[in-house]
């Protein structure tokens, strides 16, 4: 287990994902991808107004001794609601991290509720927290009258599709089930190793925002495609998939695709990886 606090943890975690490059369709260090309000110091200052919203998440986790944890997701949505507002205000009205406050909100409060109560696994809370989410988020006739949608929101009632609420709500399994094993056995520089497990939770999940960017679910049987040829060229570390990934690159700001859903799992199983120091 680290010695880092669960806050600091998660404060690396978004240091982490976007210092990984050549990322398709995502902001890294050398590009801005298809983000042209956006660099690698627009996530820095967007990272560091995070801060104290972890130390919340942590401290709501640490604290929380009722029976029911859905009560602890409105905790932390709650202060995440005051974090974008921080988020976006250092960004200067950029969404950088929006996808991230909610989602690893939702794991440092999970962790450190684990930690204080030792006898229920990670994915087990956060399910018990978020037990109502959709049935609360995307009621359709409540959706209807809504002024205002989100972008999930949008796409639930156009392809009926639960994005990344679906996952949480499940526990993050793409995270749980096939990301963190895969880091695990993974080897090569910690880039290498990230760049292929963004690939592996692109080749599992549904990427809303690659399919908002496309306007057509169908993005996602040709992006899953192109992440199992890298994978079968033998990844980041191998001289044709480097190749291949820098010509996927090209091809995602061609096209004007983002991977910003799956890049929000990947902050995710960083902040596990981090807490499990296989990383």
């Amino acid at each position: 287990m680290s010695k880092m606090s669960l806050s600091q943890l998660a404060l690396q975690s978004l240091l982490y994902e976007v210092s990984v490059q050549p990322k398709p369709g995502l902001v890294d260090p050398v590009s801005s991808g298809p983000h042209f309000d956006m660099n690698v110091f627009t996530f820095i200052k967007s990272a560091l107004s995070l801060q104290d919203y972890f130390q919340q998440c942590e401290s709501l986790g640490y604290k929380f001794d009722q029976k029911d944890l859905t009560q602890l997701f409105q905790q932390v949505r709650f202060v995440g609601i005051k974090a974008e507002q921080q988020m976006l205000e250092a960004t200067g009205g950029v969404n950088t991290h929006k996808g991230a406050v909610f989602s690893l909100g939702i794991a440092v409060s999970a962790k450190a509720y684990e930690q204080k109560h030792q006898h229920q696994d990670f994915s087990a809370i956060v399910q018990q927290m978020l037990q109502n989410l959709l049935k609360d988020d995307f009621q359709v006739s409540k959706l209807q009258q809504q002024a205002h949608l989100t972008a999930g929101q949008r796409l639930y009632l156009q392809y009926g599709l639960t994005g990344i609420r679906g996952e949480a709500q499940q526990g993050f399994p793409t995270v749980t089930k096939w990301a963190l094993p895969f880091l695990k056995k993974s080897t090569g520089t910690i880039n290498q190793r990230l760049l292929d497990t963004l690939m592996v939770i692109l080749l599992h999940s549904q990427d809303t925002n690659l399919i908002k960017r496309a306007q057509t679910p169908q993005v996602i049987m040709w992006a899953q495609t192109q992440a199992r040829q890298f994978l079968n060229l033998g990844g980041a570390k191998n001289p044709a998939g480097w190749q291949f990934l820098q010509e996927l690159n090209h091809i995602f700001l061609e096209k004007n695709l983002s991977l910003g859903g799956s890049a929000d799992l990947l902050i995710l199983t960083i902040f596990l990886a981090l807490l499990e120091q296989v990383l």
